[in-house]
């Protein structure tokens, strides 16, 4: 075991946690870019402070993605497992980056997590699927319906409130409110995505022996933190693109809906330690704030492949981690 093995798996998910920033920040700021609440540079900005701010909060999910899905392993076999884990999620998000769908990183780092660790000795048994089940698939199918009705419901209510407003100062105002929703978007979007790193870099430094116990350290929470803030701040455009405008065309008022109850969602999942997707949440939401204009107003086709990306990214995400963790498997012993 060397340190430079673990010094190549730090790298590696820190790699990915830039890759998630990137691919990510549409989750935040799209539906303010499209209603012209923030311009991109100031909306990047203000995304990558408060994912830094966000991320440092609370480490329940970096434990829930480093304890509970999988059983590593220790020494180098461990390692190989969450190295290609790792390498599996990235070129996954970079698979669907260059394709402009917003797929979830975070399902792709818990579906590489599950293909390594099937291809260990352990096989199928690797895996703690009642963890699986209980803190991904479930929150997987739930929150998406959470984010469509709550959005519906709250634009409802907006435009009860609003119904005798004029159009014109009722968009004004709501453009300022979008930048409060982007930024609550922002800061709950660090408490779940840079959370998923920490969780498996401590896995490696626990499956490597340099720590004895779970316990995120100080260093871990800075660099991933840092490094999501730092992907954001680059952005991705053209998920930006398919989020923002692609899907539905959003007024302020709509974007507003979406991002509250987006943020809302993802706070009180990560207060249980759920790693759930930002983006899953985002564009649901999306959705349901939209159709309270009409259903046509949904580009339900865009919606159609979006959620394709949904359902093959864990299993897609395993299998590269499980024939990358395969072809490292003569190296480890």
């Amino acid at each position: 075991m060397t340190t430079a093995t673990i010094i190549a798996i730090v790298v590696v998910a820190l790699v990915f946690d830039f890759t998630n920033g990137f691919h990510d920040a549409a989750n935040a700021i799209a539906t303010s870019i499209s209603t012209r609440a923030l311009t991109p540079r100031v909306a990047l900005g203000m995304s990558a402070v408060l994912n830094l701010v966000g991320a440092a909060i609370s480490t329940r999910v970096a434990g829930t993605v480093g304890k509970g899905i999988v059983a590593a392993p220790q020494g180098n076999r461990g390692l190989a497992l969450v190295f290609a884990a790792v390498v599996g999620a990235i070129l996954w998000n970079l698979l669907t980056w260059y394709f402009g769908l917003p797929s979830s990183s975070s399902h792709a780092l818990i579906g590489g997590l599950v293909g390594s660790a099937v291809v260990t000795d352990a096989g199928f048994g690797a895996v703690h699927w009642a963890g699986v089940i209980d803190k991904v698939i479930v929150p997987m199918v739930i929150s998406p319906v959470i984010g469509l009705a709550g959005a519906y419901v709250v634009m409802l209510v907006i435009l009860w409130l609003f119904q005798r407003a004029k159009p014109g100062p009722m968009n004004k105002g709501f453009r300022y409110l979008q930048t409060l929703s982007a930024a609550a978007m922002s800061y709950s979007h660090g408490t779940q995505d840079a959370q998923k790193t920490m969780g498996v870099i401590t896995l490696a430094l626990l499956t490597g022996g340099y720590i004895h116990s779970f316990r995120v350290p100080g260093w871990v929470i800075f660099s991933a933190a840092a490094a999501m803030a730092a992907g954001t701040y680059f952005g991705g455009w053209r998920i930006i693109r398919t989020l923002g405008r692609r899907v539905i065309q959003l007024d302020p008022a709509r974007g507003f809906a979406a991002e509250a109850t987006s943020s809302a969602v993802l706070l009180s999942a990560a207060h249980f330690g759920a790693p759930i997707s930002t983006t899953h949440v985002i564009t649901s939401a999306v959705m349901g704030a939209g159709v309270t204009r009409r259903l046509s107003a949904v580009r339900w086709g865009v919606a159609a492949n979006i959620v394709m990306a949904w359902i093959f990214t864990i299993p897609g995400a395993a299998l590269v981690a499980a024939l990358i963790h395969t072809a490292l498997m003569p190296f480890t012993g």
